[in-house]
């Protein structure tokens, strides 16, 4: 198993100098070695924060994770499972006067969708609206995160 941390250890910022070694890298190889990517990531001012997305940027690389075929886009990290651990401190879900305003967990899907992986989320949201919702929130996505465990593990069964 590997661990990252974007913040401890965070990439710098995709520029014209960086972009053509990203097929060589070791952040797309290590990508493409796991069976399984877990991200956890809070919810920044509507979007993803930016070590993420500088990852992110080293892993979307053309011949390695996505081709283009005669109809289109083709991910090549087929196969490939993504778990998103997302925390929203506000509710940005369907049906919320705020869901207009909910682009991580759309960009973070739309990538790994398009790069061909599997993508399963788990929110917490809502936890900067008092202890009790915060509660209420951790607890709902840890359930989130427990039936996906037993649905990992009857699945390699």
């Amino acid at each position: 198993m590997t661990y990252r941390d974007l913040v401890a250890e965070p990439l710098p910022h995709l520029t014209l100098d960086t972009f053509a070694a990203l097929d060589q890298g070791e952040d797309v190889q290590q990508f493409l070695e796991a069976d399984i990517v877990v991200i956890g990531a809070g919810f920044y001012n509507f979007s993803i924060p930016s070590q993420l997305k500088s990852w992110i940027d080293r892993i979307a690389v053309r011949g390695k994770t996505f081709g283009y075929g005669e109809n289109g886009p083709v991910g090549l990290a087929q196969g490939k499972r993504v778990i998103i651990a997302l925390a929203r401190g506000n509710v940005y879900s369907a049906g919320s006067p705020y869901a207009a305003y909910e682009y991580a967990q759309t960009l973070l899907r739309s990538v790994f969708s398009f790069v061909g992986a599997e993508v399963e989320v788990i929110v917490a949201e809502g936890i900067g609206r008092g202890e009790d919702a915060r509660r209420v929130a951790i607890d709902g996505a840890l359930a989130q995160a427990s039936r996906l465990e037993r649905a990992t593990i009857a699945t390699a069964a």
